[in-house]
Formats: structure tokens, sequence, C-alpha cells
């Protein structure tokens, strides 16, 4: 009997080849016929899983967000049963630092589609919403510290998750371009956790 193919595993296949291509060059000159011959599949099978080209990038990059996404809550997860707020705040900011070879692929992927964000308008929206939910998420988690007394009642969440997103994804950057050791970056995300969670210092 011939083998049954799982659609899944194929999409997968296609999408790595994507990363992987990212990853060496870049995607601005990157084909379908490319990355056709990068997984190992013919161009009308690549076609048939994603269809065009701005849709082959949009669903490579929907997989590496759902594989990033189930990666933090397995490491959330971890943590135990009854993590500090703070702890799960910095197990969400460590996700967007390049610490490890699985998250510095990841983070590599996304620097390579940053310019693609810039000028595809499918991505430019995948782009746009990407920052404000995980700032919305550091805010909720917050707040919710601030209920059980691990926050000041002061702290005002919304912004300070603004900053503390953003911090973390400028200081992935300088990681990948070698300006600032992932180290020196964990202790920074440290330095402004303490102003937010005095009361909490365990991670």
């Amino acid at each position: 009997m011939p083998r049954q193919v799982n659609h899944d595993e194929r999409r997968r296949q296609i999408a790595e080849a994507v990363w992987r291509l990212a990853m060496r060059g870049g995607l601005e000159q990157v084909t379908l016929r490319q990355v056709a011959t990068e997984a190992g599949v013919s161009a009308r099978l690549l076609q048939y899983y994603f269809g065009t080209r701005d849709q082959l990038l949009l669903g490579a990059l929907e997989i590496l967000n759902a594989d990033g996404e189930q990666q933090a809550k397995d490491r959330i997860a971890s943590l135990g049963e009854t993590p500090t707020m703070r702890a799960v705040v910095r197990g969400v900011l460590l996700e967007l630092l390049p610490l490890d070879e699985q998250r510095r692929d990841r983070h590599l992927v996304y620097a390579a589609y940053f310019v693609r964000f810039l000028t595809e308008p499918a991505l430019a929206a995948v782009a746009r919403d990407a920052p404000s939910a995980l700032a919305d998420l550091v805010a909720g988690l917050i707040a919710r510290s601030q209920e059980i007394g691990e926050t000041p009642p002061d702290v005002d969440a919304a912004p300070e998750a603004a900053f503390l997103t953003a911090a973390a994804e400028g200081l992935q950057a300088r990681i990948l371009l070698g300006q600032c050791t992932s180290d020196g970056a964990v202790e920074l995300i440290d330095c402004q956790l303490e102003r937010i969670f005095p009361s909490a210092r365990s991670t």
C-alpha cells in the first residue's frame, strides 16, 4: 500500500526549507523553485500546500510562530505549579532573546523576515499585531501580580509591559550582532524586573 501522506509534516518540511534559506541569505530573492529544491519537493506540490510565494512566506511564519508559542509554554510550565508572576514575566521576556540554538535560529529567521515586514502588506499586518499582543500579555501578568501583592499598586502595568517587551526585542538584535552577551542581556532584564517585582526576587 502507498504510504499515507501526513500533510502537517509535509507543510513543516517546506516551512523548514524556508527557514534554512532565510538564515543563510535572507528572503528578498528567494523563489518558489529554490524553496522546492531546498525542501526536496516539486514546485507543484509546494504550490498545492501554500499557493503563491507570499502565501508560502506567511504560512512558514505562522508555523514558526506556533513553534515559538509552544516552546514558551513548555519552558514556563517547567517553572513549576505555582511560579511567581515575576518568574512568568521573566520567562516570557527571555523567549525574545536568542539564548540557545533553538531560539537563536528562530530569531535569525525573524530578522530575515524584517525587510518583508516593511514591504509586504500581509506580513506587515502580522508584524504589527505581534508586539501589542505580547505587551498585553505582560501587562495582564503585572496587573495580576499587583492583585496578589508582588507588585506595588503604583506601577503602571501597560507602559511597563510595553517598555519591557520593546527592550527585550532590542536586546535580541544586539545579541545577534555580538554587541551584547546573553548573560549581559539577562542581567539587564532582571534589573528592570527588580523595580516591578521587588517582593518576588526568586526566578
